[in-house]
């Protein structure tokens, strides 16, 4: 059995996701936390997880310092983020810290159970919101050429900077981080922000 651990401040979310994955064959819930604080005191005397499915806005120790402590600490537990929030760079932070997956609280329960086998099973869960329209074509990050001002920018991207900011820190204009930004959208195949950070974390450009 796939052992899952829910952290999610709306109890009656929680609870209703509880009864939905107890109910497949694959899994079964072995604790739920009301955040992250509650998490690391369950994990002192609970079962270790296979699978966390980690809410992003919570009191006490919220769903992006949760998940950094779990790369840290746990860094054998996957974690799939559960959110309402349908942000760029939110999806980016919980990239950066380890998050193996986000989807919504409002996606169908089919996409859900998709999310926690692909996790499980492959590592990584890719839905529109983390690879939204990407067409990887799988190639050795070797024979994919990068000039040092595209690597420049690939880095930066993967921060919270806005492109205006980036300029900045690059000492360029920001039509000139514009073009960075379009020749690498052209050059990997991907046509978002998101789509970069992860071509980047994939890659080693960045580390997590």
């Amino acid at each position: 059995m796939i052992k899952i651990a829910l952290v999610d401040d709306h109890v009656v979310l929680r609870k209703s996701l509880g009864v939905l994955i107890n109910k497949l064959e694959d899994f079964t819930i072995v604790f739920e936390a009301d955040n992250g604080r509650h998490l690391t005191e369950q994990l002192k005397t609970q079962p270790i997880p296979d699978i966390i499915l980690l809410d992003v806005t919570m009191p006490f120790f919220n769903g992006i310092e949760t998940a950094n402590w779990l790369k840290q600490k746990y860094p054998q537990i996957k974690i799939l983020a559960l959110s309402m929030l349908n942000s760029e760079l939110v999806v980016i932070r919980m990239l950066k810290n380890g998050v193996r997956g986000y989807i919504l609280k409002d996606c169908e329960p089919a996409e859900l159970f998709t999310a926690l086998h692909k996790v499980h099973d492959q590592g990584y869960y890719y839905n529109d919101l983390v690879t939204p329209k990407m067409n990887f074509r799988n190639l050795p990050p070797d024979l994919v050429v990068l000039n040092s001002q595209e690597l420049s920018f690939l880095r930066w991207t993967c921060t919270e900077l806005t492109h205006k900011q980036i300029a900045d820190e690059m000492q360029v204009s920001p039509r000139t981080v514009d073009g960075y930004r379009d020749s690498l959208f052209k050059k990997l195949e991907v046509n978002s922000r998101v789509g970069l950070v992860v071509y980047a974390i994939k890659n080693g450009f960045v580390s997590i």
